[in-house]
């Protein structure tokens, strides 16, 4: 009947201990698809023959890298024309030069009209030639201003019959093909970034309040041979919430140095979740 007792007792005690602890709780985990942290369609803005394409899919390129150009050999004429006129100011100089002289013819003019050597009329017409000669160099300081803004246009121009790539990442699929005509704002290149890897993870609404940018995420790749889970980390949070799930979108972005495909399955965990639960539940 002691031993009854001191079992009795001991159920009890251990009944006490489990009734005032708290109670673990596990990090959430969360079903997720992987997807490019950049996935860009490229197209021209304008609309052209093809001349020149540059990768083909499943390239790897750097950011700047020249992807594809249309045919633009009169546009480059054209440029290279401009490119002349906007440098040469002959016409500004023979103008500065013109009127310095005119200055100068004035000065003398009107030294001589004191001394009763020319009339004033001549002075008059001398001051008309000066100030004709300042409207010559406006007019060839307004040309060559022009000019210059018709090659910087030129060059734009030139600039928009080019792709060039605004990101480093990987070519996953071209469109088009070298000779072959296209509309503008046509697809052309399809340019994706998989380093990082980018997951929407949809998260309840109880647990999304402990979560902020830039706190940890755990991913779990299935089919890792070697089981170890990637560490991550939360780029951005959704201000607004799915009604009809009840849960928030949590952005997260994570490394993937391996080269896995984007579109996988994967399990995101979030640690601090479950810490937070631990924590609510203590202090009740």
């Amino acid at each position: 009947m002691i031993a009854n007792l001191k079992l009795s007792l001991f159920l009890i005690v251990v009944s006490g201990l489990l009734a005032v602890s708290p109670t673990v709780s596990h990090a959430l985990e969360v079903q997720a698809v992987t997807m490019p942290s950049a996935d860009i369609t490229l197209s021209f803005v304008i609309s052209g023959k093809i001349a020149e394409i540059h990768v083909k899919e499943g390239d790897t390129v750097e950011k700047g890298t020249l992807l594809a150009a249309l045919d633009d050999d009169p546009e480059r004429i054209q440029t290279e024309q401009l490119k002349v006129q906007a440098a040469d100011k002959i016409r500004i100089l023979s103008a500065k030069a013109e009127l310095a002289q005119k200055m100068v013819d004035l000065e003398k003019f009107d030294a001589a009209r004191q001394k009763g050597a020319v009339s004033e009329w001549e002075v008059a017409h001398m001051k008309l030639s000066v100030r004709m000669a300042k409207l010559a160099l406006q007019a060839a300081t307004i040309e060559h201003e022009q000019f210059q803004r018709q090659y910087s246009q030129a060059v734009q121009q030139l600039a928009r019959m080019r792709i060039v790539s605004p990101i480093p990442g990987r070519v996953e699929k071209v469109f088009a093909e070298v000779g072959e005509g296209v509309e503008k704002l046509g697809p052309v290149v399809e340019l994706v970034e998989t380093d990082p890897l980018w997951l929407d993870v949809p998260v309840p609404l109880p647990q999304a309040r402990h979560l902020d940018k830039g706190q940890q995420a755990v991913v779990l790749f299935s089919g890792n041979p070697t089981g170890k889970p990637a560490d991550g980390r939360i780029v951005y949070i959704s201000s607004v919430a799915d009604a009809a799930s009840d849960t928030l979108r949590v952005r997260v972005e994570v490394g993937n140095s391996s080269d896995r495909p984007a579109g996988e399955r994967v399990t995101v965990s979030f640690p601090q979740i479950g810490n937070s639960k631990v924590a609510d539940k203590s202090q009740n």
